[in-house]
């Protein structure tokens, strides 16, 4: 995601001036591919820009980015904007806006509710939180990448409907999954069944985004089963907090652990119908290979 966001400002005339990453051949190749440098420290990040993109894994990766000990994004960041598009816990958000404020900079969490192509077309869709006056400072970089650009609110805010968001289209995924292999058992067409679900109650933009790839078994990595994981995870934290409980979330949630569990966390979310076909017994998926 990062990357795309990166060459995408590079087209729309933004200069890119450095890149990090833990992975230090990924940073070198991506910063020959932009023209720009390729950061040692997490610091020097900082250093040569105004404003400073993330985006990292979890919770831990996003305090360790501005909290760490000795080298982080914060040091010598007065004057500095911080735009943080990872989805993590409503909380950290909050935590690391305070961290800036301290250290004189700004912070801003543009959650993204799309996936790696829109990224490069300059086409997501971004919910925002934090001071307004960060959120219009950004905005011109905002608005080339993305298609929608909401302000939600004060910092966390967004974060929470980003947890919701991804909530929801992970049980739709794993309906979805539940649907197409329930069709294939009882011998039916799934290119007819997914035409009827796009036109009846049963549609959703789970289906449009996947439910091909589910009925082809091609699973490329876009949202990754481990990551879906860790958001409904996100999502049932919040609900914890409230005493409330969210069974569709967790069943969802507990799915998509044991893909992890079984070797298939790094596919994309919609190889949760692999579960369904597990046994090489069951039925073929639209003739494709037997699981």
């Amino acid at each position: 995601m990062g990357a795309n966001m990166a060459r995408r400002l590079k087209d729309r005339q933004f200069h890119i001036t450095a890149v990090y990453d833990t992975n230090r051949a990924t940073a070198t190749s991506f910063a020959a591919e932009v023209g720009c440098a390729a950061a040692q420290d997490l610091s020097e990040v900082t250093a040569e820009s105004d404003v400073i993109l993330t985006v990292v894994t979890d919770d831990n990766a996003m305090r360790q980015i501005f909290g760490g000990t000795g080298d982080n994004l914060l040091v010598n960041a007065r004057g500095k904007l911080f735009v943080n598009c990872a989805t993590i816990s409503p909380q950290v958000h909050v935590d690391v806006e305070k961290l800036a404020e301290k250290a004189g900079a700004q912070t801003l969490e543009a959650c993204m509710a799309s996936s790696i192509p829109q990224a490069r077309e300059g086409k997501l869709y971004l919910m925002c939180g934090g001071k307004e006056e960060a959120f219009h400072k950004a905005n011109p970089i905002l608005k080339e990448l993305g298609s929608v650009v909401r302000f939600i609110g004060k910092a966390g805010e967004a974060a929470k409907v980003k947890a919701l968001v991804n909530m929801v289209m992970n049980i739709n995924t794993a309906g979805l999954a539940e649907g197409l292999a329930l069709g294939a058992a009882l011998g039916l067409d799934l290119t007819m069944l997914r035409e009827v679900f796009s036109q009846t109650g049963a549609n959703s933009r789970v289906l449009e985004t996947d439910g091909e790839d589910m009925q082809n078994r091609e699973h490329s990595c876009f949202f990754s089963a481990a990551h879906a994981a860790k958001d409904s995870s996100i999502a049932l934290d919040l609900a914890r907090q409230l005493g409330l409980e969210l069974p569709l979330a967790r069943a969802t949630k507990e799915q998509y652990e044991r893909m992890i569990a079984e070797g298939l966390g790094e596919l994309d979310k919609s190889g949760i119908a692999e579960l369904t076909f597990k046994d090489r017994h069951k039925p073929r998926l639209g003739g494709g290979d037997r699981v």
